[in-house]
C-alpha cells in the first residue's frame, strides 16, 4: 500500500514540474512579443518623423519656388536678357506686337499711341497711359511706371540705351529687325523677324502653343502667295501719302520691299539708291506708267495715321491719276490694297491677312 502512495506523489510531482516548465515558457513568449511590439512602435516612430521631416522639407522647396518667379533666356539684337514670365507691369513700343499681346490678354500700362492704329483696344483704354510717337517721346512715363518688362522694336529702337538707363531694373528687350537698305537680306529678315518675335513673345506670356500656331500658320500663308504667283507677272508697289504716289522698292521699300525675296517677285521698275522712307521714295508717275505693271500692290499711309487731316484715300489717288489709266494693273482690276491699319501695325497678324489676300488675288 505504502508503495502505491509513493507512485502516485511521483506522479504528482511530475505534474507540477511540467506545468511550471510550461508557466515559464508562455512568459517568456508573451515577455518577447512585448518587446517586439515596442521596438515596431519606436520603428513606426521614427519613421513617421523622418517623413514628416521630408514633407516639411518639401513645402519648404514649394514655398521658395513660389518666392522666386519663373523666368526665360530671349536672345533680342543685343544679346541674351533674363526676362520674368507673366510679368505684371508690362509696357511695349513695338508696333509689330500689338495684336499679339491684345489677342493674349495682356496689359499694357504705357504704349506710344500717337502712332498706333486708332482702332487698337490699348489707345481706347485711358489707364494705358500715352507716351506719344518716337520723335518726341515722354520716356519719363515710362520710368514713373517701374515697370517689369520693356518691349522695344522698330520705332524706338534708337532708344535703347536712355531707356535701359531709366528703369535699370526691369528686363528691356529689342525686337527689331532689318529690313532698311542697308540689309544683305530683307525677305529673310521679315520672316525669321516676325516669328522669332512671336516666339519670344510667347515664351514670356506663357503661350508657347498659341505662339507655335501663329508661327506655323505664317508659314502656310508664304506657301500659298509663292504657290499663287506665276514668277512672270511683274510688280509695282507704291505708299500714297498725302495725296501723293511713293515709290516702294524691291528689298527695302516700306512694307512690300521685303516680299519681293520672299516671294521671288519680278519687279516693273528698279530704281538706283532707293531707301526705306516712309512716304516711298519719288519718282513719276510716268515712271510707274512706263513700267506698265501687271500688279499694284499699294500702301495707304494715311489710312492708319490718325494726326493726317483731310486724307485722300489711296484708291481715290489711284482712280484719278490720269497718266496709270491705261496700266495693265488697272485696266485689269489687279490691284491689291494693304489693310488700313498696316502703316502702324505690322503685327505678324497683319502679314496673314495679306498674305491671304494676295494668294486669293494672285490664283484668280
Amino acid at each position: 500500500m505504502k508503495k502505491v502512495k509513493f507512485l502516485k506523489s511521483a506522479t504528482l510531482v511530475a505534474a507540477i514540474a511540467i506545468a511550471l516548465t510550461a508557466c515559464s515558457g508562455n512568459n517568456t513568449t508573451t515577455t518577447d512579443t512585448a518587446e517586439g511590439d515596442k521596438a515596431t512602435e519606436a520603428t513606426e516612430a521614427t519613421e513617421a518623423t523622418k517623413s514628416s521631416e521630408t514633407t516639411a522639407d518639401t513645402e519648404t522647396v514649394k514655398d521658395t519656388e513660389k518666392d522666386s518667379p519663373l523666368t526665360v533666356e530671349i536672345n533680342d539684337v543685343h544679346g541674351t536678357v533674363t526676362v520674368p514670365v507673366n510679368p505684371e507691369t508690362v509696357i511695349s513700343l513695338d508696333n509689330r506686337t500689338y495684336e499679339t499681346l491684345n489677342d493674349w490678354d495682356v496689359t499694357l500700362v504705357a504704349a506710344p499711341k500717337d502712332v498706333m492704329p486708332e482702332d487698337s483696344p490699348y489707345v481706347a483704354d485711358e489707364s494705358v497711359q500715352n507716351i506719344g510717337n518716337h520723335r518726341e517721346p515722354n520716356l519719363e512715363i515710362i520710368a514713373a511706371a517701374d515697370p517689369d518688362l520693356v518691349i522695344i522694336g522698330q520705332r524706338f529702337a534708337s532708344y535703347y540705351e536712355e531707356i535701359k538707363a531709366l528703369v535699370p531694373n526691369a528686363a528691356v528687350i529689342d525686337l527689331n529687325f532689318d529690313v532698311s537698305e542697308e540689309s544683305e537680306h530683307p525677305g529673310e529678315n521679315l520672316v525669321n523677324g516676325l516669328k522669332d518675335s512671336t516666339t519670344a513673345l510667347g515664351q514670356i506670356f506663357d503661350k508657347n502653343e498659341e505662339a507655335e500656331a501663329l508661327n506655323a500658320e505664317f508659314d502656310q500663308a508664304i506657301e500659298e502667295v509663292k504657290g499663287a504667283y506665276n514668277g512672270t507677272d511683274t510688280i509695282m508697289s507704291v505708299v500714297v501719302s498725302s495725296g501723293n504716289i511713293g515709290f516702294s522698292a524691291p528689298g527695302s521699300g516700306r512694307v512690300w520691299g521685303p516680299m519681293y525675296e520672299v516671294f521671288g517677285w519680278v519687279p516693273s521698275l528698279e530704281v538706283d539708291n532707293s531707301t526705306s522712307d516712309h512716304q516711298g521714295d519719288e519718282v513719276s508717275v510716268e515712271a510707274i506708267a512706263q513700267s506698265n505693271p501687271d500688279w499694284m500692290f499699294v500702301l495707304d499711309r494715311d489710312a492708319s495715321v490718325s494726326s493726317v487731316e483731310d486724307a485722300i484715300p489711296a484708291e481715290d489717288v489711284i482712280a484719278n491719276s490720269p497718266a496709270l489709266q491705261n496700266v495693265t494693273a488697272i485696266t485689269e482690276d489687279q490691284i491689291i490694297y494693304a489693310p488700313a491699319d498696316t502703316y502702324t501695325n505690322e503685327s505678324i497678324q497683319t502679314y496673314l491677312e495679306l498674305f491671304s489676300d494676295i494668294a486669293n488675288r494672285l490664283s484668280e
